[in-house]
């Protein structure tokens, strides 16, 4: 039976908490920062939680060795 391949593109975007929560980087951080405050950057910078039960299972699934 061959290896199951994880999605590399997920497991760039995606990371687990130490509850096994999967967290993602916030929208809206990277283009022109400039217009936006410096306490709205910075709390751009803090990772998300994935709230939707759907998506954080099928998360999971794109990687499978984490």
């Amino acid at each position: 039976m061959p290896k199951q391949k994880s999605h590399r593109g997920a497991a760039k975007r995606f990371s687990f908490t130490k509850n096994g929560k999967v967290t993602h980087k916030q929208m809206n951080a990277n283009h022109q920062v400039h217009l936006k405050t410096t306490k709205r950057t910075r709390h751009l910078r803090a990772d998300g939680i994935v709230d939707n039960a759907a998506e954080a299972r099928t998360i999971r699934k794109l990687l499978p060795y984490k």
